[in-house]
């Protein structure tokens, strides 16, 4: 069986996936899903139990045999940290098992700087949350961290980000777990998002592409069910793919004429004040946009159709199910509306004939969902955490291990 984003086919994480989106309710549910053998399943079962994962109780309905205990995904079970970093402010909350978001706040940091003192900052944030956390009694497993730029796959190190000197090749994910004392998920920003909006909004879409359109500009593609990072982490870069209309304007890149230059926020906000029109921020911006500013309105609309010019291209190389507008500008219906027009011009018919254009259900919160989810699954991946002799008891025998055995 193929692997999923919800990880390997009868691994722990999948499991929980399985239970927490009401796919299986009891072990025989699982059974039938996983096709793997009922003394397996169970074993696997009482581990997630036995770590405070999962709870099993009461009767469900039978089928022909036994009654079936019922599993569910205990709200206690544990959750990880997340922080969602853009370039000049970060979103941080902690994620549940089960999906829930909780204890959020965004926060000004200029990443730019350089990493000694994004980390320190960083690190100071997490220990904060992660004290309020546990003092409310909640399991703090990992954390995740969605970084604005490249990130290898593998090993949570950071590659050749645009616009932020010093962060070439620095081991982020190693830095944080020597600093935090937890495990540590590292990706890329985009590819984080597409993660939460795939996991919570659309588990039923195989094929996608999420862009973030905000001060820069990325997308994240989600593949036959699986986030698709990349050779070296640098799939769904959008940003930096040349388009005429930008001519010869230098990028961060080092390169010209990217789509960066044209269509990102900072773009934006920079022809605005070309225009003398004082503008700081994409929120500024976005409020001129919605007062009906004609300048302001004809930028956004611009930029949506610079933007969906290049996702023409995507689309009919990569024919997904959906296209989900995210980030800041997504909140902007001249933008938006200009994407889907694009898209509906340039796209082949067969490419758009069930293709679904539309804004992220999961809002702000997708990059968080999408890395505290992924780190919650990897940490799970390696089997449940070290129990404390003085509360862990033994999984007692469980007689609804064979509970309605079903066939594989």
């Amino acid at each position: 069986m193929a692997g999923t984003a919800h990880g390997e086919p009868g691994s722990a994480q999948h499991i929980v996936h399985l239970v927490s989106s009401g796919a299986a309710s009891s072990r025989a549910d699982l059974v039938r899903e996983l096709g793997l053998a009922p003394s397996t399943v169970s074993l696997r079962v009482q581990d997630l139990v036995a770590a405070g994962v999962l709870s099993e109780s009461g009767e469900g309905v039978s089928r022909g045999g036994r009654r079936p205990r019922l599993l569910r995904v205990r709200p206690q079970g544990g959750l990880a940290l997340a922080a969602d970093l853009g370039s000049h402010h970060a979103r941080l909350g902690a994620v549940d098992l089960d999906g829930t978001v909780r204890d959020t706040a965004d926060l000004p940091h200029d990443i730019t700087a350089g990493p000694e003192s994004a980390v320190d900052w960083l690190c100071e944030r997490v220990t904060e949350l992660a004290g309020r956390e546990r003092a409310a009694g909640r399991q703090v497993r990992a954390l995740g961290v969605a970084f604005p730029g490249p990130v290898r796959p593998g090993d949570g190190r950071v590659l050749s980000p645009s616009r932020m000197p010093g962060w070439h090749r620095y081991p982020l994910r190693e830095v944080l777990e020597e600093r935090v004392g937890l495990p540590v998920t590292v990706g890329n920003d985009a590819t984080m998002m597409a993660v939460g909006e795939h996991s919570v909004a659309r588990p039923d879409l195989d094929h996608m592409v999420v862009v973030k359109a905000g001060r820069g500009i990325g997308s994240g593609v989600i593949a036959a069910g699986r986030p698709h990072d990349g050779a070296n982490g640098a799939a769904g870069d959008i940003s930096h793919v040349r388009v005429e209309e930008a001519g010869d304007r230098p990028c961060s890149c080092g390169n010209i004429g990217c789509l960066e230059t044209v269509a990102s926020g900072a773009a934006l906000i920079r022809e605005l004040a070309h225009h003398g029109v004082d503008v700081t921020t994409t929120g500024e911006l976005l409020r001129l946009v919605a007062d009906g500013d004609p300048r302001a309105t004809t930028l956004v609309r611009t930029a949506g159709r610079h933007i969906g010019a290049v996702l023409s291209v995507v689309v009919n190389f990569f024919n997904p199910q959906a296209v989900a507008l995210g980030g800041v500008l997504a909140t902007a219906e001249p933008l938006v509306a200009a994407v889907r027009g694009v898209l509906y011009e340039r796209c082949l018919p067969v490419a758009t004939a069930d293709l679904e254009i539309t804004t992220t259900v999961t809002g702000p919160d997708a990059g968080l969902l999408g890395v505290g989810l992924t780190a919650l699954r990897r940490h799970l991946a390696t089997g449940p955490p070290p129990r404390d002799p003085a509360t862990a008891h033994p999984a007692p025998s469980d007689p609804s291990a064979q509970e309605e055995s079903a066939p594989a």
